[in-house]
């Protein structure tokens, strides 16, 4: 997969599966415009892969303005952009008692309109290039999770966001896929980590036997991106170990 010189915008990275995205195009070659709220983890990144293939932009993808602006940066220190990885995301759980309605709607916010916002904002310059979008949903975005819907209403709504955009291929020239990744290491899994009992369901459940590392995830995503994908289109790719192999019935041994 030749990515040399190329130019990908991954947005969530300065933790995660972000990083692992963002520091998996660096080692390839490409340019890397590394957004996030955060930008002290992000200026440590891009000295890692080479500043002078690195733009650093401070990125709230629920602000149109910033986001442009991000856009608007990459096109003017690279030149072209190529690919957007819209990664940025948060969560929040809970039944629907228990959930706070201001919760549910700054999760709709950050990963269903944040995720618009920030593929909406490339989309000219991925015209430009017949460029690629690969967005972050989740197994959740597949099927239902115990104490999760409102999770699951906005991945599910990424998966369907892509597969429309798919559709708009023969006219944009943009190939749109997703990653369906399931439990991966991160900070928004830390707290899960420390439970030894749902750990141990997920091994079960994971025919692989564990949770994600992000370097997993960023391989797939650096595939969607490539060439070597130029007739993959409107997939949601699940990176799950295997979850998604299983019908739902427990181990029989």
């Amino acid at each position: 997969m030749n990515l040399e010189g190329k130019t990908y915008i991954v947005t969530g990275a300065s933790s995660g599966i972000g990083e692992g995205i963002a520091r998996d195009l660096g080692v390839r070659g490409a340019n890397v415009v590394l957004a996030a709220r955060r930008t002290e983890k992000l200026e440590a990144i891009a000295s890692e892969i080479g500043n002078e293939r690195c733009l650093v932009v401070a990125t709230d993808v629920t602000d149109p303005d910033q986001v442009a602006a991000m856009v608007d940066g990459a096109r003017e220190k690279f030149g072209a952009i190529h690919g957007l990885v819209a990664n940025a995301g948060t969560a929040a759980m809970g039944r629907m008692e228990e959930l706070d309605p201001a919760d549910f709607r700054k999760l709709l916010d950050v990963n269903v309109e944040g995720t618009y916002t920030t593929i909406r904002a490339a989309w000219d310059a991925l015209k430009e290039t017949g460029g690629s979008v690969v967005a972050t949903s989740s197994v959740s975005g597949i099927g239902g999770d115990w104490g999760a819907f409102a999770y699951n209403a906005s991945k599910g709504a990424i998966s369907l966001m892509v597969q429309g955009l798919a559709l708009d291929a023969h006219a944009s020239g943009v190939r749109v896929n997703a990653i369906a990744p399931s439990l991966t290491l991160s900070e928004l899994t830390e707290g899960m980590m420390d439970n030894d009992d749902l750990i141990g369901a997920f091994k079960t459940r994971i025919p692989l036997g564990r949770a994600a590392d992000p370097s997993d995830i960023a391989g797939p995503v650096a595939f969607l991106l490539s060439d070597e994908a130029r007739f993959v289109n409107g997939v949601i790719l699940p990176v799950d170990g295997g979850l998604n192999a299983s019908n739902g019935q427990p181990p029989l041994g």
